[in-house]
């Protein structure tokens, strides 16, 4: 789990990523199954597949044809391994490509739900039902019309070959790893156990364990510097280290003026008193938002915070004589920096956090959640124990307050959108909602509307209410919120917040949105 060390030693199932939106969901399924699983790049060198400690393959989804130019495409030897392999979609077209097979354009594009006929004494799809007919989710263009030498064991209306076995190479041209496929689960359980032999290896109990001997053979006997947020991330990453090497540990919590309302005396309370760990406190708000003045665009905003996050990390590093610089990346973060999986994936927005650390600094960089999702991080502050406050606080964002100022960050445009989040969040609190849903704000951009105040009309801010439901970040569906608490959120912000005329609310879902605007 740590950037620059080996793994915990054990054994796994690697997921060949082509691209495909569903990629991080099959490791995330066969996670949730018990197997300790990992996705790597689909061009990964065969001596790295050669290790005995991989039990199976998982080919992934793509958004490309197998006919298109430039279409991502594995070493062939893969498949001459003699490790259990497992096709999904364009994984499976991949295989009956390269094995000789006709895959071509389908008369009819099947996406979503589809019925396949499956064969029931195939191993793959043991212990489903006595129908032999299962509802899946489709979502492909390109067909398998013919494989020699293969068995087919499924098929559907528009696909003569939706499911087939070479060996222990299997293929199907559905998804097993969406919800929306009848008993998806139960699928990867047999190739997970039945045709792989795995055992089960992948608990967040285990995780913490593994990961704290990992950090204390890393670091030996070095210092460790942290960045906190305030948020779960830094905290469990925080709280992991200094399970390992105790004192050794110093947090660097830095105040940029881009916190949540009332965000700094929490963390110092939590951190110092609940969780007695040595916090070194930098109030940096002038030098952020001097930087930030005029600045406009989304990605120049990061990249100004990045930069001067990074160079207070080094002078007050330099004071500790630390070795080692912990972060609190996760996977999503890297997926969408572009720095997770193929690398086919288009850049969405960068991370500070993600490939910032100059060489200059001179320190050994420390992720061990960098390969956890949301969701997991959670579960492991759990098992470390940490103070609920945490816990459950909705997620924030690297930089902060700048991720929800479309636009250029001013003094009134942070004081409306740190005071119309603190109503969002007091009166989803008193609802019984916030701990419904996954993440809610508020947004405040330049555009401006005319409203009544008193009895002359005037022009105000617009601030957009954004509540998202989630489970691991990588989608999100906005929070269909009764209209009374819509309401109440509306008019105490109008009502409270200076300079506001307008509320409106945001509809949009993950993709084709962000969760964040900025």
């Amino acid at each position: 789990m740590l950037s620059g060390g080996e793994h915990v030693t054990r054994n796994k199932v690697v997921v060949l990523d082509f691209g495909g939106q569903y990629s991080h969901l099959i490791v995330r399924r066969c996670r949730d199954l018990g197997v300790y699983t990992e996705l790597v790049p689909f061009d990964v060198p065969i001596e790295v597949l050669k290790s005995d400690r991989i039990e199976g393959i998982i080919l992934s989804g793509s958004p490309f044809s197998i006919h298109d130019h430039g279409s991502p495409r594995c070493d062939p030897r893969i498949l001459e391994l003699g490790i259990p392999v497992l096709g999904i979609c364009y994984g499976a077209q991949l295989i009956a490509y390269l094995k000789g097979g006709v895959v071509e354009a389908g008369k009819k594009s099947e996406y979503g739900r589809t019925e396949l006929y499956f064969s029931r004494d195939s191993a793959l799809f043991q212990g489903l039902n006595d129908e032999g007919r299962l509802n899946v989710w489709m979502s492909h263009g390109d067909v398998i019309r013919e494989l020699d030498g293969a068995e087919i064991i499924g098929y559907t209306k528009n696909s003569p070959v939706a499911a087939f076995r070479i060996s222990n190479i299997y293929g199907v041209q559905f998804h097993p790893e969406v919800h929306h496929t009848d008993r998806g689960e139960k699928i990867l359980w047999n190739f997970l156990y039945t045709i792989c032999g795995c055992e089960r290896n992948w608990t967040i109990e285990s995780f913490v364990r593994d990961t704290i001997e990992e950090i204390k053979r890393q670091v030996g006997d070095g210092r460790v510097v942290c960045g906190l947020s305030g948020g779960i991330d830094s905290a469990t990453t925080a709280v992991l280290v200094n399970r390992a090497i105790g004192d050794r540990l110093t947090c660097i919590f830095v105040d940029n003026g881009l916190l949540r309302e009332g965000e700094k005396d929490e963390v110092l309370k939590t951190f110092r008193d609940e969780l007695k760990l040595n916090v070194v406190f930098v109030d940096a708000r002038e030098r952020f938002l001097n930087r930030l003045r005029g600045v406009k665009d989304p990605e120049a905003k990061r990249k100004v915070i990045g930069e001067l996050f990074i160079s207070i990390f080094e002078a007050e590093a330099n004071k500790l004589n630390a070795d080692f610089l912990a972060q609190g990346t996760i996977y999503p973060d890297r997926i969408e920096s572009a720095r997770a999986g193929s690398g086919k994936a288009s850049r969405i927005k960068s991370h500070h956090n993600v490939g910032a650390l100059p060489a200059k600094l001179g320190l050994k960089l420390i992720e061990p959640i960098k390969d956890l999702y949301k969701d997991e991080v959670k579960e492991v502050a759990e098992e470390l124990g940490i103070p609920r406050l945490i816990i459950n606080r909705h997620p924030f964002p690297g930089p902060g307050l700048a991720a929800r100022v479309v636009g250029e960050v001013t003094d009134d445009k942070l004081r409306i959108c740190r005071e119309a989040s603190h109503i969002v969040e007091e009166e989803l609190k008193r609802s019984g909602w916030y701990y419904k849903v996954w993440q809610a704000f508020a947004v405040v951009g330049d555009d401006l509307a005319t409203g009544v105040m008193g009895d002359a009309r005037r022009l105000g801010r617009i601030v957009t209410v954004r509540v998202v439901e989630s489970r691991e970040a990588m989608t999100a569906d906005f929070v269909k919120l009764p209209y009374d608490v819509l309401e109440k959120i509306s008019r105490r912000i109008t009502n409270e917040v200076r300079g506001v005329t307008w509320v409106t609310y945001a509809i949009s879902s993950k993709p084709p949105a962000t969760i964040e605007p900025c």
